[in-house]
This record gives structure tokens, sequence and C-alpha cells, in this order.
């Protein structure tokens, strides 16, 4: 049976997925972030996942999500510490369908349920009308110093919906 729009889906990180989420990673960076980043500062970005094993470790360690569309990856979002966003990306060819906006949804709802009040997430210049447009508010700017660059990123918070208790 034919469907009429392309199925998204979520499931966990597993470590043969480093690769194609390094991938996911790079192009991320490389395409949509031109209009905020310099070449040289988008370099120094792309360098921390020039250790795929460290990577694959920080994966890992986080409850990470995979968006898949069709069930290919398109996208990932890492949970750190049951409250803050640590990383979140998105294939340029699936940007703007929505898959952002499941995979933050799915960490709130998780952060939420884990018993976070607050989310936060660290956004760059680029990610931050995204936040902006789900509800995080703006707290203070951040300047990053990646190899010889600076990078900069703002710090946002969103207030979670108050967990429900079973009557």
């Amino acid at each position: 049976m034919a469907t009429a729009h392309p199925k998204l889906a979520l499931r966990p990180f597993l470590p043969v997925d480093t690769p194609v989420l390094a991938e996911i990673f790079r192009e991320s960076v490389t395409d949509l972030t031109a209009d905020d980043y310099s070449e040289a500062q988008q370099q120094a970005w792309l360098s921390r996942i020039d250790d795929l094993e460290a990577f694959a470790q920080r994966l890992g360690g986080q409850l990470t999500l995979i968006a898949t569309l069709q069930g290919s990856p398109v996208g990932f979002a890492s949970l750190a510490g049951g409250g803050k966003i640590d990383l979140l990306y998105v294939h340029p060819v699936a940007a703007g369908q929505g898959v952002g906006a499941m995979l933050t949804d799915a960490l709130e709802k998780l952060a939420g349920a884990r018993g976070a009040d607050k989310l936060i997430v660290d956004a760059s210049d680029s990610a931050r009308g995204f936040f902006e447009k789900r509800g995080y508010v703006a707290q203070q700017r951040n300047s990053i110093s990646v190899g010889d660059e600076w990078l900069a990123n703002t710090t946002m918070h969103k207030k979670l919906a108050a967990k429900q208790e079973a009557t």
C-alpha cells in the first residue's frame, strides 16, 4: 500500500549509527549555518566530530534519538543530564519537514517525565529562531573557543509542563 506522505519515526541511537549521524552533523553545519557562521567557524565546529569514537561515546552516554524518514536517518537529538538538549541536527534535505520539531517534542516529554521542570539548550545563531518559536527564552549569549575560532550561541530555557500525577 502506497503512502501519501512519507512517515517520520523515532528510534534510539545504536553505535552502528555513528557514521551516518556524523554525516548528518556535517551536512547540517555546512548547509544550514552559512548565513550565521564563517567557513572557518564551520570548520572549527566540524572538528568536533573528527574523532568518531569520541562522538559515538558522547551519543551513547546521553539519551539520543534518531529521526527517520521512510526508515533512513534524517536527524538526531540528544538529552544530557536529564535537562539539556546537547545536540540537535537535521539533514538539509529534511529541514522544514517537522523533523526538528518531532525530536524536540520527544526530548521535552522525556525530560518532563524524568522530573525536569525546564529544558536548556545552547542554540546556534542558526537555530535560535526555531527554539524561540517553540517557547524557549534567551538567557545569555556565549562565545565558545574551538581551535582558533570563536563560535557564538545563546543559552535558552523553556519551562516544561508540570508532570501530571495519577489520581
